[in-house]
């Protein structure tokens, strides 16, 4: 028999499942907690090879946790990708049925690695960097538009400065304590920032949102953070090369790592000098730094060095 790969599309309120097989009828659940148990029940008889879910900005997350839970081999998929797919196979439409059939078929296509998924500590420091990155982003807008506001506007905009400076501080304590309260948490974080160019934020946005790195090899983990690049060739015509995918937020990061360790740290500040006088554009340079940066922090991890010893 042919192995069964099931998609589930989530939205808020509901759980849309297809399969690969014909003699899997598609079905539909309430996302709470009786619609998890009734998918559990219902997806565990069928021996599926895969089941993957679209990332849908978190909505996903309880679903995930309840099928790796039940030991059933789910995958999270990048959506972007998916719809890249759907539209390959002619499909424009979309509807939360139809998008469940084309995750399994993409699924069924691609054949995705499982890999070992955050545990639900991991998830919660996740849960807190990715607001401390909101806070950060609300703190830039007000100043942007403190910039042009009149006097009455300012006072309204510097109010809401200080209430949401107020709030990055309580983050930054409640991150603070959920690293100290794990001594593997502080160990890592003390391994990447002996690199430097990596300092609290990046060592930490890392931990939360990158649980796979000392896991994978260097290939793996720099097409995870989207730093892989993809080569665009036809016949005699060549493409530039270009980035995408992956984890946004890890590769943001990373690339602010790279402006960082591109000037402090003198292998990685040689290596793109290097690019640079070969003729490569700064910015090609400076992702072609951060690719190299995330293989050596993935070492670090891996061998359980710290950057002076692995370098010796």
């Amino acid at each position: 028999m042919d192995a069964l790969y099931i998609g589930i599309d989530v939205s808020r309120d509901r759980l849309d499942v297809a399969a690969t097989s014909p003699s899997v009828a598609a079905f539909h659940l309430p996302r709470n907690h009786d619609g998890l148990a009734d998918l559990v029940e219902r997806l565990k008889p069928l021996g599926a090879e895969r089941i993957a879910v679209e990332a849908t900005g978190g909505f996903e997350t309880v679903v995930v946790a309840a099928l790796a839970a039940a030991l059933l081999p789910v995958v999270v998929v990048n959506p972007a990708q998916v719809r890249a797919f759907a539209w390959a196979l002619g499909k424009r439409a979309k509807t939360d049925p139809i998008d469940a059939a084309v995750i399994a078929r993409f699924a069924e296509a691609t054949r995705p690695d499982l890999r070992p998924l955050a545990d639900a500590e991991t998830e919660a420091l996740a849960d807190l960097v990715t607001r401390r990155r909101q806070i950060v982003a609300m703190i830039g807008a007000e100043n942007q538009r403190l910039k042009r506001a009149s006097a009455r506007t300012a006072k309204s905009i510097r109010r809401l400065l200080k209430a949401l400076e107020k709030e990055l501080t309580g983050i930054d304590q409640d991150i603070d304590d959920s690293i100290r309260r794990s001594p593997n948490w502080l160990e890592k974080v003390e391994l990447l920032k002996s690199v430097p160019g990596i300092g609290d934020q990046i060592a930490r946005t890392l931990i939360a949102e990158l649980p796979e790195l000392g896991t994978l090899d260097r290939r793996q983990i720099a097409a995870l953070v989207g730093l892989a690049p993809w080569t665009r060739q036809s016949g005699q015509w060549r493409g530039k090369s270009f980035i995408g995918g992956g984890r946004a937020a890890v590769r943001s990061a990373l690339y602010m790592g790279a402006l960082l360790a591109a000037r402090y740290n003198p292998e990685l500040k040689a290596f793109r000098d290097r690019l640079v006088d070969q003729g490569k554009p700064k910015l090609v340079a400076i992702i072609a730094v951060a690719r190299k940066l995330v293989t050596i922090l993935n070492a670090l991890i891996r061998d359980n060095q710290p950057w002076h010893e692995l370098k010796a």
